[in-house]
């Protein structure tokens, strides 16, 4: 976000810098990402408070509403189905330079976070742990990624055919949320990570089946930067 900003900053890794890490804490924040400046934090994926603390002008656009982000959400699940189905056994491992989430890690973690929208709606909070989840041993290849997430999207259609699953709040790791905001988070959360993934799948030179594209993502606050 801030590099499509044209924001300058410095990348501080708080597991090697565990100073780091604790000036984070003394600022209120639980853990990364975060953006600091001159002693002020801001935890999270929040644009508009990114902005206003990076001195930065933003115009706060309208959130889509509960149905189309629940449409869209689907959309992005069974694309990444999709796409796991089709990475090769020997390219599961695959990670992006400078990061260690593996293609098999990224396509469950898709899946896994989503899911983490019906769990934080049945416990009435949304815990971060869930979203650390490593895929089990049991998800082998690909195909079983995919399965997986199948069965994600039933449950979640599930909890969806609630009208109430999106309305209220409830309380998250970074703080008190709308329902709504959640669902806005848990799609272009998804989403992001499917550009990824089609990212690797150009690295395998495999021709992603059905890709979603710009229509899909209008209207979502993603970064312009895939990584």
């Amino acid at each position: 976000m801030l590099a499509s900003w044209g924001v300058d900053f410095d990348d501080v890794d708080v597991e090697a810098r565990p100073e780091a890490k604790a000036d984070l804490v003394r600022l209120g924040v639980p853990g990364v990402p975060a953006v600091a400046v001159r002693g002020r934090a801001v935890h999270g994926w929040n644009p508009a408070a990114v902005a206003a603390l990076c001195g930065v002008p933003y115009a706060e656009f309208g959130r889509l509403p509960p149905g189309e982000l629940v449409a869209r959400l689907d959309r992005v699940l069974a694309a990444t189905a999709r796409v796991m189905r089709q990475v090769p056994a020997a390219h599961l491992g695959m990670t992006h330079p400078g990061r260690d989430r593996s293609v098999r890690q990224l396509g469950y973690h898709v899946f896994r976070l989503a899911l983490a929208f019906r769990d934080a709606r049945v416990e009435g909070g949304l815990r971060e742990a869930w979203l650390q989840e490593q895929a089990p041993p049991s998800l082998v290849d690909g195909a079983d990624v995919a399965a997986y997430g199948e069965e994600v999207r039933r449950a979640l259609g599930r909890c969806f055919a609630d009208p109430s699953a999106a309305a209220g709040e409830l309380d998250t790791y970074y703080g008190r949320q709308t329902a709504h905001a959640l669902l806005e988070r848990t799609t272009w959360h998804a989403a992001q990570h499917l550009r990824q993934l089609y990212a690797f799948l150009g690295r395998m030179t495999i021709q992603p089946v059905e890709p979603l594209g710009d229509e899909d993502w209008r209207g979502l606050p993603l970064p312009a930067e895939i990584w």
